[in-house]
């Protein structure tokens, strides 16, 4: 899955988005610290492929985006909307391929602009990245071709705080970076980063009104973070082989970004610093019992503005919740199974 599983709804509930099979099931919180639902199959019964990318906007609906088989040896991708984890999601939606046809070319990315428009990003035959975005009035815009070259991993879609869009992608010796002008823009390709970036490891967020960070692990096995227009800062040395998740939120009245990754001890690491004052540097933490090989993290805000971080194993299907405790630092409720 492309990195945000665990979304907090319009009616403040978190739900987590997982794999099962050829569908989405979705499970949701009653409230924070409570009980779950049990898994809900989300889109229909169309049949999917074993991948899923999920995006958020303003108006906090979930925009979900999946390939499925068309005929043989193709696929195409399809769309779906979760408006609030008490209500069914619409059915899936064909919205086509970034090729006209063919097979998979790549996993989908989603980010959702200020007015509420999903943006679906993916590679394409050519090695280059595609782009197709809802209309404001309702329906689908064409593909564009966003150009690049030899994109390699999971592409890192993210949504300034401006409201306009912005795409990460690894390439051989570096990352591209796509930005919009204007909302409702075609982003284009404005700045190439020369770095040994590890493909599946970006992440991006929104840090500040001017700028997104995109954090990455390079060939040295070192998370680091680049904004465009400036020089790439090694934070610290990864805590296990995962990609990194990162999350914005208030530490002890400090505007703090924490990160968390799976250890090489199997347990969950966290570190936090300054919002982009790299410079101050950040430690590893470790939480929690030891994880499934396969086990995936995510981190979130409940309504009450707490941090929640997550793990779910997709072959037990073992979701794993905490929370911050109300004291200084980054304390943690026992870890959970829902």
């Amino acid at each position: 899955m492309n990195v945000d599983w665990l979304i907090r709804g319009r009616d403040g509930r978190l739900s987590a988005y997982l794999l099962s099979e050829a569908t989405v099931r979705c499970r949701a919180e009653h409230g924070p610290g409570g009980s779950w639902d049990p898994p809900r199959t989300v889109g229909g019964d169309q049949r999917l492929h074993s991948v899923l990318a999920l995006g958020q906007g303003p108006d906090r609906y979930t925009h979900l985006v999946s390939w499925r088989p068309t005929v043989k040896a193709e696929s195409g991708l399809v769309h779906s909307t979760h408006f609030r984890p008490d209500l069914a999601a619409l059915d899936w939606n064909p919205i086509g391929h970034p090729d006209r046809t063919g097979d998979r070319t790549g996993n989908p990315a989603v980010a959702v602009d200020a007015q509420g428009r999903a943006h679906v990003f993916v590679r394409n035959k050519g090695g280059g990245v595609s782009m197709i975005a809802q209309k404001e009035k309702g329906g689908w815009g064409p593909w564009s071709d966003l150009k690049g070259h030899d994109v390699r991993g999971d592409l890192a879609a993210v949504t300034g705080t401006s409201g306009r869009v912005e795409l990460y992608a690894a390439v051989p010796g570096g990352v591209l970076h796509w930005s919009q002008e204007e909302a409702g823009a075609v982003p284009a390709l404005d700045e190439a980063l020369e770095a040994s970036v590890r493909p599946d490891t970006l992440q991006a967020l929104a840090t500040s009104a001017e700028s997104t960070t995109l954090f990455f692990t390079d060939d040295s096995g070192d998370v680091c973070a680049w904004r465009p227009g400036t020089r790439p800062v090694t934070l610290l040395a990864s805590a296990g082989p995962g990609p990194v998740r990162v999350i914005r939120c208030e530490l002890d009245g400090h505007d703090c970004t924490l990160l968390a990754q799976r250890a090489a001890s199997g347990r969950v690491a966290f570190a936090a610093y300054p919002t982009e004052e790299e410079s101050a540097g950040a430690w590893w933490t470790e939480s929690g019992p030891e994880l499934p090989a396969d086990a995936l993290l995510a981190l979130a805000e409940d309504e009450e503005g707490r941090v929640v971080a997550a793990t779910l194993s997709p072959t037990t299907g073992e979701l794993r919740v905490t929370r911050r405790k109300d004291e200084p630092g980054i304390a943690l409720e026992a870890w959970r199974a829902v």
